[in-house]
């Protein structure tokens, strides 16, 4: 995807309205999603990195909980204020000052920014509002993730999650591992846009 203007435009155009199916509905475990998506990236051989805002550090903890996760996982860059987003993964400032933190664009270039500063095959982020307030003229539940990857294999859900803001931050996590499996298998699909929150 091209940068700029062209790119902004081509991203809202191709955010799709959520991350895949949902894996709470299918009693899936948080950490069992975690564990398969590390175990795509080791059996193909390749590795991720990972930028959170409103997650706050839980989807690498996610990662990190599993036994081995060292073998695809390269780190982590907790972006929670808007310069670290800037100065640190390389956010465009000017996105940042028109439209704020909580935009599909900026999650793109988030995973696309931790990716190379961490050297590793595929990036994904997080970015949006828990609560209980709303932020940048977004209401609470507004969450972006979005993933990026090799041969220009970039995506970007939008989430209108519901429950409180821990249910909200956790299904998050969920959201964005769910992305990340669903480009890892070829399988990414679209999922309602409203969710609750709870697992």
């Amino acid at each position: 995807m091209t940068s700029g203007t062209e790119g902004a435009s081509a991203m809202r155009d191709g955010v799709v309205p959520g991350a895949g199916k949902d894996a709470a509905a299918d009693g899936v475990p948080l950490e069992e999603v975690a564990a398969r998506v590390l175990d795509l990236l080791v059996r193909q051989g390749t590795t991720l990195a990972v930028a959170e805002s409103l997650t706050g550090g839980l989807v690498a903890a996610e990662l990190t909980a599993v036994p081995g996760a060292s073998r695809a996982l390269r780190g982590g860059v907790t972006a929670y204020a808007t310069d670290v987003k800037r100065d640190v993964l390389g956010v465009d400032g000017t996105l940042l000052a028109e439209r704020g933190a909580v935009d599909p664009e900026v999650a793109r270039q988030m995973a696309v920014g931790v990716r190379g500063v961490l050297a590793a095959g595929w990036g994904i982020a997080t970015t949006g509002v828990a609560g209980p307030e709303p932020q940048d003229g977004q209401p609470v539940g507004t969450v972006y993730v979005a993933v990026s990857g090799p041969h220009g294999a970039e995506k970007v859900a939008a989430l209108r999650l519901n429950g409180d803001r821990a249910e909200i931050r956790r299904e998050s996590v969920r959201s964005v591992l769910d992305l990340l499996s669903g480009e890892l298998t070829g399988n990414g699909r679209t999922q309602d846009t409203e969710r609750n929150g709870g697992i």
